[in-house]
C-alpha cells in the first residue's frame, strides 16, 4: 500500500499493528494514536493518476509491514550516523528529518563520510510545510512509537528484507549540465559568498545575477565520480552578497548550472516511463520540480508519494525524485 488516505484509515492500520510512513499536514498527523509508524509534515503529494495535488486533510501512507520486518528508531543531530550504522545488512532505512534544523544541516554535510553509508540505502525525505507558512509554521517529524512531534530529529524505519528479496535505489534527475562555465568552490556549505568560475574567483551572487539565474529555476549540477547531484538556490543576496543554497556544496566537485527544463511533465512521463516499475515501494520528489515544473494536476506516471523539501537517497538531494523498489 503506497497510497493516500483518510485519518481514520491510517488509525485503522496503526491499531491493527501495520508499521507504517505517513506523510501529511500537521493538523492530520497529531490525530494519530501510537503505533509502529514514522511521519513528516508535507501537504503536497504525487498520485499515480490525477497528478499532483494539495491535500489539508489526507495522509499519504505506505505500508512498510509486507516487505519484511521493521524498526523504528529515532536520531539527534549528534546522532546521524547511527542512520547507516544500525542499519539492516538487506535492507534499507527510510529516513524523515525537518527543512531547517540541525539535523538537516548535519545530514547534508556528512551523510557521504558516515561508515556504511552507501553499503546499506538510505533513503526519505525532507518534510516541511505549506508554502505559504514557510517562516510561520515550522516541519515536524513524528515518532510513532509515542506519537510524539519534533522540530529537529530525525525518525527513521527499518526496513529488514528476506535474504530473497533487495532493495533498489531509482534517482530521477531531469537536469542536464550545461556546457558554459566551470564552477568550484573552496568550502562546504548552504551560504556562498565567493566561488571559482573557470579558476577565477568571483562573487556568486554577482556572478548568478550577471547569468539571470536568480530565479532559482536552475539548480547547480555537481559531478560527483560520474554521478550528477544537484544543489538549488533558495535565494540571491545583494551585489556582493551571499546566495543560500538548499543543500551544501562541497570543495574538489565540479559544478555547472543546469540546463532549461522544457517540459517537466513530459519529461518526467518519459524517465518513469523507462523504469521497470515492478516492485516500486515508495517514492518521492522535490517541492521544486512541482512549483517549477507547475505539476499540480498534471499526471506523471505510476509513481506516488509525497512532494519533499529535500529528498533523500544516500546523501541529501535537491529537485530529484527517488523511486524505492523491493526485487
Amino acid at each position: 500500500m503506497n497510497q493516500l488516505m483518510t485519518v481514520q484509515g491510517a488509525t485503522e492500520l496503526i491499531r491493527a499493528g501495520h508499521a507504517l510512513s505517513i506523510a501529511g499536514p500537521e493538523a492530520a498527523l497529531d490525530r494519530l494514536p501510537p503505533g509502529a509508524w514514522i511521519g513528516g509534515t508535507i501537504p503536497y503529494f504525487m498520485l499515480k493518476e490525477g497528478g499532483a495535488v494539495v491535500q489539508d486533510d489526507r495522509v499519504f501512507v505506505t505500508d512498510l509491514s509486507p516487505l519484511g520486518s521493521v524498526t523504528i528508531a529515532s536520531y539527534g543531530a549528534d546522532e546521524l550516523a547511527g542512520i547507516a550504522g544500525n542499519a539492516p545488512e538487506n535492507g534499507f532505512a527510510v529516513t524523515i528529518m525537518p527543512a531547517g534544523g540541525a539535523c538537516h544541516r548535519e545530514f547534508a554535510d556528512k551523510a557521504a563520510s558516515y561508515e556504511g553509508a552507501f553499503l546499506k540505502p538510505t533513503v526519505g525525505w525532507i518534510s516541511g510545510v505549506h508554502l505559504q507558512d514557510i517562516g510561520r509554521v515550522t516541519p515536524k517529524v513524528y515518532d510513532g512509537r509515542i506519537a510524539a512531534r519534533h522540530e529537529d530529529r530525525a525518525v527513521v524505519a527499518y526496513v529488514t528484507l528476506p535474504a530473497e528479496k533487495m532493495a533498489l535505489v531509482e534517482i530521477v534527475n531531469l537536469f542536464e549540465p550545461d556546457q558554459a562555465d566551470r564552477l568550484e568552490f573552496t568550502s562546504t556549505g548552504f551560504e556562498v559568498k565567493d566561488c571559482q568560475v573557470n579558476g577565477e574567483t568571483v562573487n556568486f551572487a554577482d556572478y548568478v545575477r550577471q547569468r539571470g539565474l536568480e530565479h532559482g529555476k536552475l539548480p547547480l549540477v555537481g559531478d560527483f565520480a560520474g554521478a550528477r547531484v544537484n544543489v538549488s538556490l533558495q535565494s540571491v543576496g545583494p551585489a556582493g552578497g551571499a546566495v543560500q543554497l538548499y543543500a551544501p556544496v562541497f570543495p574538489g566537485v565540479e559544478y555547472r548550472f543546469a540546463q532549461p527544463v522544457a517540459d517537466y511533465a513530459g519529461e518526467f512521463r518519459q524517465r518513469i516511463a523507462a523504469l521497470d516499475g515492478q516492485g516500486t515501494v515508495m517514492s518521492c520528489n522535490c517541492i521544486l520540480n512541482f512549483v517549477f515544473g507547475e505539476l499540480e494536476g498534471k499526471a506523471i506516471g505510476g509513481v506516488a508519494g509525497p512532494v519533499t523539501f529535500g529528498e533523500i537517497a544516500y546523501q541529501l538531494l535537491n529537485q530529484t525524485m527517488v523511486v524505492v523498489k523491493v526485487v
